[in-house]
């Protein structure tokens, strides 16, 4: 075979063939580069045309608002103020953030050094922004469909969010703090911006500020902590509601211990001061709260729920599962405690509906009733309490609002009408079964058989009557029917209702059949209760239950409109219906005696739970509805005590008072219930008295009178009685013979907590 002779290409003719052959790579290098940067140019083009106008008017803005400030913009703390519905002032809400203002040169370097290295390790480099981080948290952004899930913010941001700008979660609010971050970077210095934040910062639990933080939770000066205190606040701000020290110590802590691995990595402290703080155990001192009054407290509580939801807070009832839930918790607490600060610091002006003469007859109603009881607790609390909510029908809006009876001691810390939840007893039932059995082809006509049956409940006298009508079922509270309903509606549909209205405590052991009776594993409040009834005699429209009319900030600027929105959560008839049976109640139920002094259409139920530990009535007239509890905060057994005793007698005296120079008028229902009711003539029901098993209690439980009433200094009062259910069990399998209205144990509430 000839051998192959090979021959290399010379040098250049090498090089030559190696550039032909790069040079389409290069080429299409180019053209994508190319093609990027015009689509760039596009981008921008199309940013600054739909875009332009707006980002530098935010950064005009930007310049006026800080070159408008000083320091003392970031120090001073203004008043805001509350009035009544005739303008009355009525009280005074402000913050303490400038009382405990402390300057950068006092404030101890453990807590500049802990802040640097958690919040902004580049604070003493960047202009006011860190680039990259904002580009991290812009991709985050995309990546979650514009839902915001990592935050970017410098610690000036953070101030200039705090202090001119509201909390809303928007791009537009994103990039109004950029800018002032930037304008207040070129007016103040490091350290006088450093100083401002120090003095700001939100530790929880109503502290502004270190000096503040020290002072409430070890009543001392931030001065005199250890540096273990002092990384144990230093960690709150982070997260305030995940890392509330009263609430959530150990996680406080873990996050404490945290912040000391950073120090110690970044050289700002040495092993043995590490040690030292690590072993350290952190042992609270927390300062006594101040006491407020009703008033106050509610006013304060709507105003920041109002300011939250202009703020696009979204507030919910029903949750997935526990984890939904506390992911929810964690975000509203931190929301509220932003809305708190502006509430108190920012000099707003709040217009409410609370009318003081309706507050004064609803807080005399209450303490005149409970007289006779004066035990109290060692703190001079009254042990047996009551409390009531007072809406005014033509707004929905609250007029009166009373958490306890009249203390010798100065103010209150528990407000009982809207921060305390007691199982409702008998009242629940035409919220969660009959007015949804209207809605579902039933009328006051249909009837249903009142018998005992096997794992149900008894009636109070142990008599049943056969074939009765829903109408004779409410009036005489008979648990049998009410219990049948909710089973054929199932405890799904019933209490969607409830959170249809805003019920804030229904929980997965609630979805069981003595929820048709009250058997709620923690209950409702008055406020609840009184909006929920409002709801019947607005033809089924709920209206949110709160007394802001409208807020205003320091230069007269309209924060919060005077707007009412209301959904329908019953039908118009069914509501309107079961508004007309409820009227009966006071002519021949367990109401009968108790009608207004002037001929005032009224309409009403009354509620016990079992073992007479709580008392209900919830009713309304053309002008106003009201619901009225009694009860002991360590909740126990009160022999006289019934839906028709000491609540409706309270409920009747404050409705006389207030109605006492209104002309009577008839409720507004329906021509079509009207026509219903008069010209459809109701079956009669056979009365025949069955004699109870003998294992039934006699003692009434759920004091629903089936006789005439009779005065509670005369005889008790007869009403139905159901067994009563455990707390938070499955479905009883037991006969349940007293009215289930504490379906779970009552919540121990105790009357020095806020």
């Amino acid at each position: 075979m000839d051998e192959v002779v090979k021959y290399d290409l010379p040098p250049q003719k090498k090089r030559r063939k190696k550039v032909k052959k790069h040079r389409k790579f290069w080429l299409v290098f180019k053209i994508i580069i190319l093609v990027i940067l015009l689509s760039i140019l596009g981008v921008g083009l199309f940013l600054y045309f739909k875009y332009g106008d707006m980002i530098f008017s935010m950064q005009d803005e930007a310049k006026v608002l800080v070159d408008a400030s000083t320091p003392e913009t970031f120090r001073a703390s203004e008043t805001s103020i509350a009035y009544d519905n005739k303008g009355k002032q009525i009280a005074v809400l402000k913050g303490e953030k400038d009382s405990y203002y402390m300057t950068i040169d006092k404030i101890p370097q453990y807590v500049k050094d802990a802040f640097i290295v958690t919040e902004d390790k580049k604070f003493y480099s960047h202009n006011g922004i860190d680039v990259g981080g904002i580009i991290r948290a812009g991709l985050a952004y995309i990546r979650n469909n514009g839902t915001a899930t990592q935050g970017a913010s410098t610690i000036t941001q953070q101030l200039a969010r705090g202090t001119f700008l509201s909390t809303e979660k928007t791009v537009e609010r994103k990039i109004k703090e950029i800018f002032i971050a930037m304008e207040m970077e070129k007016k103040y210095t490091k350290d006088q911006i450093f100083e401002f934040y120090l003095n700001s910062i939100y530790f929880m639990n109503g502290y502004y500020g270190i000096e503040a933080a020290a002072k409430g939770y070890f009543s001392k000066s931030c001065t005199e902590l250890t540096l273990g205190e002092i990384t144990f606040l230093c960690a709150i701000p982070n997260s305030p509601s995940r890392y509330d020290p009263l609430r959530r110590y150990k996680n406080t802590i873990t996050r404490k211990n945290r912040i000391l691995d950073q120090m110690l990595a970044d050289g700002v402290i040495n092993r043995i001061e590490y040690d030292e703080a690590y072993a350290q155990k952190i042992v609270l001192n927390v300062q006594e709260v101040k006491k407020r009054d009703y008033i106050e407290t509610f006013v304060t509580y709507c105003a920041i729920r109002a300011l939250m939801k202009k703020n696009g807070f979204e507030f919910r009832y029903s949750f997935i599962d526990n984890d939904d839930k506390a992911q929810y918790d964690e975000i509203y607490e931190t929301e509220y405690a932003l809305a708190e600060q502006k509430l108190k610091n920012n000099g707003l002006r709040i217009y409410t509906s609370i009318d003081l003469p309706t507050q004064r007859a609803l807080q005399k109603a209450i303490n005149d009733n409970l007289k006779p009881f004066k035990e109290k607790t060692k703190k001079g609390v009254y042990k047996m309490q009551g409390s009531g909510t007072c809406i005014d029908n033509d707004t929905g809006r609250v007029v009166a609002i009373v958490g306890g009876r009249s203390q010798q001691n100065d103010g209150y810390t528990l407000n009982r009408a809207y921060q305390a939840f007691r199982q409702p007893g008998s009242s629940i039932k035409p919220l969660v079964v009959y007015t949804p059995s209207l809605e579902r082809g039933k009328t006051r006509y249909t009837t249903v058989n009142d018998h005992k049956f096997e794992d149900g409940p008894s009636n109070s006298s142990g008599s049943y009557y056969g074939n009765v009508s829903i109408e004779f079922a409410v009036q005489k509270s008979l648990n049998t029917v009410a219990w049948q309903l909710f089973e054929e509606l199932t405890p799904e549909v019933g209490l969607q209702y409830l959170l249809e209205m805003d019920f804030s405590h229904i929980v997965k052991s609630d979805y069981y059949l003595s929820a048709s009776l009250g058997g709620l594993t923690y209950g409702c409040s008055t406020l609840e209760m009184a909006s929920a009834y409002a709801t019947l005699g607005n033809g089924g429209r709920y209206r949110e239950p709160t007394c802001i009319v409208t807020i205003k900030d320091s230069e007269g600027n309209e924060l919060v409109g005077n707007e009412i929105s209301q959904k329908y959560v019953y039908k118009h008839e069914s509501a309107d219906e079961m508004l007309d049976i409820l009227q009966g109640v006071f002519k021949s139920g367990t109401a009968a005696g108790h009608s207004l002094e002037n001929d005032m259409p009224c309409a009403g139920k009354t509620g016990t739970t079992n073992d007479k530990k709580d008392g209900w009535f919830c009713g309304l007239t053309p002008y106003y509805t009201a619901s009225i509890w009694i009860g002991y905060d360590s909740p126990r057994r009160v022999e006289d005590l019934y839906g028709s005793t000491y609540p409706l007698v309270t409920w009747q005296q404050f409705m006389n008072e207030i109605h006492k120079d209104l002309k009577p008028k008839d409720f507004d229902i329906s021509k079509a219930v009207i026509k219903k009711r008069d010209v459809t003539p109701e079956p009669a029901a056979p009365v025949a008295s069955v004699k109870p098993p003998k294992n039934i209690d006699e003692d009434p439980a759920d004091a629903e009178e089936e006789e005439e009433e009779i005065p509670i200094e005369e005889e008790e009062p007869v009403e139905e009685e159901v067994e009563p259910v455990e707390e938070a069990t499955p479905e009883p399998e037991q006969p349940v013979d007293e009215d289930p209205a504490d379906g779970g144990e009552n919540v121990d509430v105790d009357p020095n907590d806020e």
